[in-house]
């Protein structure tokens, strides 16, 4: 049995009886990444020297019997768009294949307050543009479910890393889906904050109205304390919002009697798999044995969601993609003989298809001419799909639908139609779009490869959805499930 099999609370308390050192625990995940690592090719950089010496000195302040947190000693992955001090960051782009950082992310400062031990950092689509993993310039990343399979994306590293017990948890980034669709095709726990709820500052933006920082783990409560621990107001984030925490973990009560749960009649619709459609209203059953009811709703506008996404963002990400021009940081050609020649080319050779086709749509939209008739037209829209969520949640406390449309598909399967590729976060781009939490719990299985539930919740309102989340996984043995690689 792994000592990641346990939950970050039996840990801690093993660390407290000394039954355990923190160097067993990150000895555990450098052993596990180097047994399988190689399949899943879930990291891209390892931070190991620094993770060992900093282990030891976790285990001697453990050895005074100093006071210490609940995430003290836990070892954790990094997404690559997450920016670390002293650890490469490349948001898996050629452009940024030479980064090193002089500062960290907000999340990753709040993490060493809590003495958690940082392993590496994970594979991602590039920029976090993509939904399959298979957008990084550097590798491929596995589901560990099949290694034919892709793990989803763009978090792809951290729920491949976190299913395939090379880390306890790890943090993603979600702008349409990014952490829930992974997590889904991994049979792990996935959370999309409220838009505000976690700091940004320090994530390489893709889409600074939409991106979003949240814990991937093992299991509901591990998720709840991970989110404790990085949620908060952050002075060097405008849109970080002034709200209190609550404490998540007391939300775990087992107990939803009485709660009333909205399922779109949009989300069980066309295109999406039986096997899917029947472990959502399997799971309906389960939280209807527990005492909670559940009605059909509409979310009229969803339809027009996959289009205003993808120009919204694809505008965003062309503004904000425009600073890595070869002048101050990261790549730059050799083959320019003058300035403007320089900019064009580093672009062109840093940069991968996805990425440029995004660009070049964000540009388009942006332009003039025709920033009315699209920009500004999914702006509208946008609020209108905000809107439908609104009214729905003045009567319901969560709205529950799949993840995914499918279980995972094989890799190379839709890397030559870009649509099929994008179709996969139709369940997943509203909660971006409208800024209200969602998390992905494993649901069930599809010849051997797991199924996740998406709860969505209230703004602000985490608590009400790990509740939902905690009460099912303990009525079900989904999330006990691992692969075997």
């Amino acid at each position: 049995m792994s000592l990641f099999d346990h939950k970050v609370s039996e840990l801690h308390s093993l660390l407290n009886k000394k039954e355990i050192s923190v160097s067993d625990l990150v000895d555990e995940s450098y052993k596990r990444i180097s047994a399988v690592d190689d399949k899943v090719q879930a990291f891209l950089s390892l931070n190991e020297e620094n993770a060992r010496e900093y282990a030891k000195q976790l285990d001697a302040a453990l050895g005074n019997g100093d006071e210490v947190g609940l995430l003290f000693g836990m070892p954790v992955g990094i997404k690559d768009n997450i920016v670390t001090k002293g650890i490469r960051t490349t948001a898996a782009s050629k452009i940024l294949k030479n980064f090193d950082p002089i500062y960290d992310a907000t999340v990753v400062q709040k993490l060493q307050k809590e003495q958690t031990v940082t392993v590496g950092k994970l594979n991602m689509d590039e920029f976090a543009m993509g939904s399959s993993n298979e957008n990084s310039s550097f590798k491929v990343t596995k589901n560990p479910w099949d290694l034919e399979r892709v793990p989803g994306g763009s978090s792809g590293g951290s729920a491949a890393a976190v299913a395939a017990g090379e880390v306890l948890f790890s943090l993603g980034s979600d702008t349409g889906g990014s952490i829930r669709q992974p997590a889904a095709f991994c049979g792990v726990v996935g959370l999309k904050p409220t838009y505000g709820r976690v700091s940004r500052f320090g994530l390489i933006a893709f889409a600074s109205s939409l991106d979003q920082i949240g814990p991937v783990t093992r299991t509901v409560e591990d998720n709840a304390y991970l989110l404790q621990a990085i949620s908060g107001v952050d002075s060097m984030d405008a849109t970080s919002a002034n709200v209190d925490v609550p404490n998540y973990v007391s939300a775990l009560t087992g107990d939803v009697k009485g709660l009333k749960i909205a399922v779109p009649k949009e989300y069980l619709g066309e295109g999406v798999n039986e096997e899917v459609r029947q472990s959502v209203l399997d799971a309906l059953k389960v939280l209807e044995g527990l005492g909670a009811t559940w009605e059909e709703v509409s979310l009229p506008h969803s339809k027009y969601a996959l289009a205003t996404y993808y120009l919204l963002s694809s505008s965003e990400a062309s503004a904000n993609l425009a600073r890595f021009d070869g002048v101050r940081y990261g790549y730059r050609t050799d083959n320019a003989e003058n300035l403007i020649e320089m900019y064009k080319q580093t672009r062109s050779e840093g940069f991968g298809d996805e990425v440029k086709r995004r660009i070049m749509l964000g540009t388009f939209a942006l332009s003039s001419g025709y920033y009315d008739a699209y920009y500004k037209k999914a702006q509208k829209v946008r609020t209108l799909i905000k809107k439908d969520f609104e009214d729905v949640f003045e009567k319901y406390d969560v709205i529950i639908g799949p993840t995914t449309p499918t279980p995972a598909f094989k890799i190379g399967e839709n890397t030559k139609d870009p649509l099929t590729m994008y179709a996969n976060d139709i369940l997943t781009i509203p909660v971006n779009l409208a800024g209200v939490p969602g998390i992905s719990v494993p649901c069930g299985f599809s010849n051997g490869l797991p199924l996740g539930l998406q709860i969505i919740g209230k703004h602000f309102d985490e608590s009400t959805i790990y509740r939902v989340a905690d009460a099912f996984e303990k009525a079900t043995d989904h999330h006990k499930q691992k692969p075997q690689l």
